[in-house]
């Protein structure tokens, strides 16, 4: 069966009959509009559950668009988070190396001057026992020049005939 186009119906002529049109062409047109209209109703209605079907879908992107860019969104804030608290944290392990460095070098400073008093009192000791050493040297040196030692005789060593070690050895 053709279908009917408004064309159609604009352009319709009945036959004429004696009493008037002929009442099972009218019929029969009338019954042609009737299914084509039917057949509009039921694609227009599968076109419209279509689009009712689609615009779901749609929102359904919507939403998961919504959802990943919220998702990218607490991410970049997540990772923006981590990189802040990773830049806090190696500065804090810089502070406390910059401090454990300071008190290590004053450590360091501490014991060269330790280091130094010890030096320096060592010199001082070495000094007094120099000038100790040139005041026994001094003293024997007088000693001598006055007249001599005072006489030593080495334990052991025989007398000869009564005469003194001294004078064997004059």
């Amino acid at each position: 069966m053709p279908k009917i186009t408004v064309v159609d119906i604009q352009h319709k002529v009945f036959k004429k009959k004696l009493n008037g049109l002929d009442q099972a062409d009218v019929d029969q047109f009338l019954d042609d509009i009737i299914e084509t209209l039917e057949d509009e109703v039921h694609r227009r209605a599968a076109l419209e559950a279509e689009i009712g079907d689609l615009r779901e879908r749609i929102s359904h992107f919507k939403a998961m668009e919504e959802s990943l860019q919220n998702t990218l969104l607490l991410a970049q804030r997540t990772a923006d988070e981590v990189k802040a608290s990773a830049h806090k944290e190696a500065d804090l392990i810089r502070h406390e190396a910059r401090i454990s460095v300071e008190r290590e070098i004053a450590s360091y400073g501490d014991r060269t001057l330790e280091a130094r008093r010890e030096h320096q009192r060592a010199l001082e000791t070495a000094e007094k026992a120099k000038s100790e050493l040139r005041s026994l040297l001094a003293t024997h040196l007088a000693l001598l020049d006055r007249g001599g030692l005072p006489h030593y005789e080495p334990p052991g060593r025989p007398e000869t005939n009564g005469a003194s070690v001294e004078a064997v050895e004059a």
